[in-house]
């Protein structure tokens, strides 16, 4: 491995109780040292306060840090190992290497991951073209398993994680993982959130086709700037961030300096919102603008597409999307708006709603799972809330057509669309459940059942499979107790209580308590699968007839 060697910084205590930071070459720092501890004298009207005095910073290796001890200036460097182009960060050297950068990737890694093992190798070539680059962009990996204190320190609980660094500060990565797609995202992520817009014509042009976020600045030392540019660090894929400094844009927009606006294209303005929404919180953190920005980007019926319908709408709910063959090109984009004006005078009155509208040729997956891929209807509408869908049965689309639905929906009356598998004419020692009966099996309130929800492609599952299968076999014969298996892909789970974000999942459900299921926090072998049942269950545990 190669060593790549970080520099530091020389603090001198002197007798005066004042701390002075020096930053030189290695040799000078030597020279001013010596004469330092040989009779220079610093005078302070307050021996209590520190002070701190800075030279610039030079192109060749740094001092070392000094406490009022003799040191050795070689020994305070930081060698750090290299792997193939990636830095090996330890407990020791990271708080050494990383917060000084301005952009760093971290790879948190297990040896024994598959997946760690699979991305090596397009992490290595990535690190070794990123930090070719200028500015350099370096990559660094750390063994979880062995610094387990960072592991902790940033609430790593999977193999394996990457997260940001900017000057410290941790985002998780949310970009590809194979060499080019690191490259492309991480040269991205290497610049500022926010684009400067020098004029006005330049801002107007920036909004076009989506609600953008603009940050109205007098100058770059204003209290909100810094803050502004932090929020976006680890939201660019989500939104787009822009600024400006030109007082005859904040003029147009009629916003003060100091200002934070989401602005809407013309496409998704009405006269029931207002076309500007404006943040002005000069004390505000990041964590305040990103809830601002999360609970106002979204116009009264804006569009749901492929690439805003995680990030935008993924946490809305509930939420009617409207699906119709939208296009705002030139040529169409009246008719789009006459059916979205419909949509408009429906959503003004239903705010606790969100609505949105969709272009029905990239959302069949959508309509097919509604069961209105051939409905025949120019417009067809599905409203989705948590773990349900519900679907407007096929009529012609009006206004008032789409408030009974609504209105339906919210009163109770509609009942929901569950994805769901054949029910199995025959079932083995695990029960297999689909979303045809799922109430019938596991909402039983005369028996218990453990239920894994799992993914075929699942490799957690796949390992978990021998040990569940034996869990069922023992208990074949009793007769108030199912354990069951159901596939969360192809299939909807239509109780709520038994949310699903990660397979495999396991819940336990008492006979006498269905609505408050136990999550399985055990060891996912036979012993303690039946450790938990033998400790939980409400029932008698019958035994297979070879085990009595």
């Amino acid at each position: 491995m190669n060593r790549t060697r970080f520099k530091s910084v020389i603090r001198i205590r002197v007798p005066s109780k004042m701390a002075v930071t020096f930053k030189f070459p290695r040799v000078f720092g030597l020279i001013f040292v010596l004469l330092l501890l040989n009779g220079v004298h610093v005078r302070a009207e307050d021996e209590a306060q520190e002070e701190k005095a800075e030279v610039p910073e030079e192109t060749e290796d740094e001092g070392v840090e000094y406490d009022g001890e003799e040191v050795d200036d070689e020994d305070d460097d930081v060698d750090v190992e290299e792997d193939n182009g990636v830095l090996v960060l330890t407990d020791e050297n990271f708080d050494d290497v990383v917060p000084d950068k301005d952009i760093i990737l971290v790879e948190f890694y297990a040896p024994w991951c598959g997946h760690c093992k699979k991305l090596a190798p397009e992490f290595e070539k990535a690190a070794q073209f990123l930090k070719d680059q200028d500015p350099p962009i370096l990559l660094g990996k750390v063994d979880a398993t062995q610094e387990t204190d960072l592991g902790k320190r940033f609430d790593v609980s999977g193999y394996p994680t990457l997260k940001i660094f900017r000057k410290g500060q941790a985002y998780d990565y949310k970009g590809p993982r194979e060499e080019r797609g690191i490259i492309s995202h991480m040269i991205d992520q290497s610049g500022p959130s926010s684009e400067e817009y020098k004029n006005l014509k330049a801002l107007k042009n920036f909004v076009t086709t989506d609600a953008v976020i603009v940050g109205f600045f007098e100058n770059d030392q204003d209290p909100l700037f810094k803050t502004y540019l932090d929020s976006g660090n680890d939201l660019r894929e989500a939104y787009e961030f822009g600024h400006t400094f030109d007082a005859e844009t904040r003029a147009f927009y009629k916003v003060n300096p100091g200002s934070v606006a989401i602005i809407q294209p013309e496409k998704f303005q009405s006269k029931y919102e207002p076309k500007i929404r404006i943040f002005d919180k000069a004390d505000a953190t990041v964590q305040d603008l990103q809830d601002w920005y999360k609970d106002n980007i979204r116009p009264l019926v804006g569009e749901l597409t492929t690439l805003n319908e995680n990030r935008r709408y993924g946490e809305a709910r509930p939420l009617v999307v409207v699906f119709y063959d939208v296009d705002f090109s030139f040529e169409y984009k009246e008719a789009t708006q006459i059916w979205r004006r419909k949509v408009l005078e429906v959503a003004k009155d239903h705010r606790d709603l969100t609505f949105a509208i969709a272009k029905e040729d990239h959302h069949q997956s959508k309509l097919k799972e509604l069961e209105l891929d051939d409905s025949g209807e120019e417009v067809n509408v599905g409203i989705y809330d948590k773990n349900k869908k519900y679907r407007m049965e096929p009529d012609e689309f009006s206004e008032d057509v789409l408030r009974e639905f609504v209105e339906a929906f919210k009163n109770g009356e509609v009942k929901p669309v569950i994805k769901s598998q054949p029910v199995p004419k025959k079932q083995g020692a695990v029960t297999t459940v689909v979303g045809k009966n799922f109430e019938k099996v596991v909402m039983d309130k005369s028996k218990d059942v453990l239920i894994e929800f799992y993914a075929p492609w699942c490799g957690h599952c796949k390992k978990l499979e021998p040990a569940y299968k034996e869990l069922g076999k023992k208990y074949k014969n009793s007769k108030d107790l199912v354990i069951a298996k159901m596939d969360a892909t192809a299939n909807d789970v239509p109780v709520d209580a038994f949310e699903v974000q990660g397979f495999p999942t396991i819940y336990f459900a008492k006979k006498n308590d269905k609505k408050n299921p136990m999550k399985f926090d055990g060891n996912r072998d036979l012993d303690g699968f039946v450790k938990f049942l033998e400790e939980h269950a409400t029932v008698s545990l019958g035994m297979a007839k070879e085990e009595l």
